[in-house]
């Protein structure tokens, strides 16, 4: 299966930033297995592929989205997505949600990045297009060191630095200069507000309200967080 016999299959045209990934390499990710992590992935770290080592986000290779692409159109599946939207996956949660290219919102060649839900019938729009949904997740990244599974602080930022130097060529000229800017601080603790006045501990390169202003600054997307119902199924 090809980029191409996808698109002459479901009727839409992958943004070019998609093609151009494809065509260096960053979506080949092997076939997942249960000795992929083992045989596969650090084969992978020096020049990381698309999102590798971002949380919770898992690159579908092309055969799988073909496949994917399918059952989300399929009638008898148990999500009973609307007809006239048209999502295209790319990649997906642990839990098996899917991040799609979601094809018929294209506007202004602009083609949004949801996740499809898929225990809820919700989708939640996370970018206008797949660039900034790069630095969405790499933003994010910066913001989040991986205390649970005790990765340290230099295995964090050197995650970082040579995920930048295969991703920053995709992005603007500001977009890699931010990013490569808070890529030399010092890693931080800081607390993140929760309801009922409870808080959090997080730890990163960057604070949830500097998130905040950065997303606002470099990926602005007015529908950003907001959510829509994909079935009109009871």
């Amino acid at each position: 299966m090809t980029l191409s016999e996808i698109e002459q299959q479901h009727g839409f045209t992958y943004p070019a930033l998609y093609r151009q990934l494809e065509r260096d390499g960053m979506l080949a990710v092997g076939e997942y297995g249960p000795d992929w992590y083992k045989l596969v992935y650090p084969t992978l770290t020096e020049r990381p592929t698309l999102l590798l080592h971002a949380d919770d986000f898992e690159l579908l290779n092309i055969e799988a989205v073909a496949a994917e692409a399918e059952t989300l159109l399929d009638t008898d599946d148990y999500r009973q997505i609307d007809p006239a939207f048209q999502f295209i996956p790319f990649a997906q949660t642990g839990a098996g949600d899917h991040y799609c290219f979601f094809a018929s919102s294209t506007q202004d060649g602009e083609m949004p990045i949801v996740l499809l839900w898929h225990d809820d019938n919700e989708a939640q729009y996370l970018a206008k297009n797949l660039q900034d949904f790069m630095v969405h997740m790499l933003l994010n990244s910066m913001a989040d060191q991986d205390t649970y599974n005790g990765v340290s602080d230099e295995a964090f930022k050197e995650q970082l630095a040579k995920t930048l130097g295969t991703h920053a060529r995709y992005l603007t000229a500001r977009q890699a200069e931010v990013l490569h800017a808070l890529l030399v601080r010092d890693i931080i603790d800081y607390e993140v507000a929760l309801p009922k006045g409870r808080t959090e501990t997080h730890r990163g390169l960057l604070t949830d309200i500097e998130l905040a202003s950065l997303r606002a600054e470099l990926i602005p997307c007015e529908k950003f967080d907001s959510y829509f119902a994909y079935s009109t199924a009871d």
